[in-house]
């Protein structure tokens, strides 16, 4: 399997579990009052985790594939508009054909906005950094909405796992 097609289906299934926690946060007792929820003070609120969350694969495709695409700079103000970002995120990360992606030791180079520089091969940008930065803010968002009461466990994390679970054998 390539690196491409990797990321492309962690992004799927991820971006699943983000609908998935999303949509159980909308129908929480709390609402809209949890998109500006935050782990500590020092950290960003739900709204702009789900922001990151869905601005990272279109940064990873820009740089990897060379797609025209801007981030967004504003947080969603509503779980509709979240979800709809998740929507279009899923859509950008289904359009990706692997095999215009760059070779695996092909240099990737970046800059943050704080003027840190990166280089390294595309395999190593995708792995240290693209999959990294995705998973942090996931796993923040799961767990911003965890801290705040909703009811969720890991199979809602990993719940496109059940899609390869076995049934057990009759008796």
């Amino acid at each position: 399997m390539s690196f491409a097609t990797a990321a492309l289906a962690t992004y799927a299934n991820m971006l699943g579990t983000l609908d998935h926690i999303v949509t159980k946060g909308e129908a929480h007792e709390k609402g809209e009052a949890l998109l500006a929820a935050r782990l500590a003070e020092d950290m960003f609120p739900l709204a702009t985790q789900i922001r990151f969350i869905c601005n990272m694969p279109g940064e990873a495709l820009a740089r990897l594939t060379g797609l025209e695409f801007t981030s967004s700079d504003t947080d969603p103000a509503t779980f509709a508009e979240a979800r709809e970002r998740i929507a279009a995120t899923k859509a950008l990360v289904a359009a990706s054909d692997p095999a215009t992606w760059p070779a695996a030791g092909d240099q990737v180079e970046f800059t943050l906005p704080n003027g840190m520089t990166f280089a390294m091969q595309a395999h190593e940008y995708c792995r240290d950094w693209a999959m990294a930065q995705f998973y942090f803010h996931m796993t923040t968002a799961y767990a911003i909405l965890r801290a705040e009461g909703l009811p969720l466990g890991k199979a809602d994390f990993v719940g496109y796992m059940f899609k390869y679970m076995k049934q057990p054998n009759p008796a």
